[in-house]
């Protein structure tokens, strides 16, 4: 008598897409479907990786050697990405200074027009 009738379902999917809309399902079943394959891939790979024992191990530490023969090079390019980043805020903040003062030079003006 509880139980989930069909005209339950149909209830409940026609408030699901009133309020997400019919555009924005198929999107989110993407990145659901999206996220579940990284899911799975990852709980594969710890899986695969306790089996491993001894292997896992070693590589880990290989990968650590690996990853310390990288830093500097790493950060080399954040030091570069860094410099690229603050040229990008130096020239919008430029930007934001000039719409400034035009915003403030076009103020007076519109009042001017607003009181005749």
């Amino acid at each position: 008598m509880n139980a989930l009738q069909p005209w339950h379902l149909i209830i409940l999917v026609l408030v699901v897409v009133l309020l997400f809309g019919a555009k924005r399902l198929p999107d989110a079943a993407r990145s659901i479907g999206k996220s579940m394959k990284i899911f799975k891939a990852e709980t594969k790979d710890m899986r695969g990786g306790d089996a491993d024992g001894e292997a896992t191990a070693s590589t880990a530490s290989n990968s650590v050697e690996a990853e310390t023969r990288q830093l500097p090079q790493s950060g080399q390019a954040s030091t570069e990405a860094a410099d690229g980043t603050d040229k990008q805020v130096a020239e919008l903040q430029r930007q934001l200074d000039e719409l400034k003062k035009q915003q403030a030079a076009a103020t007076p003006d519109q009042a001017q027009k607003n009181v005749s």
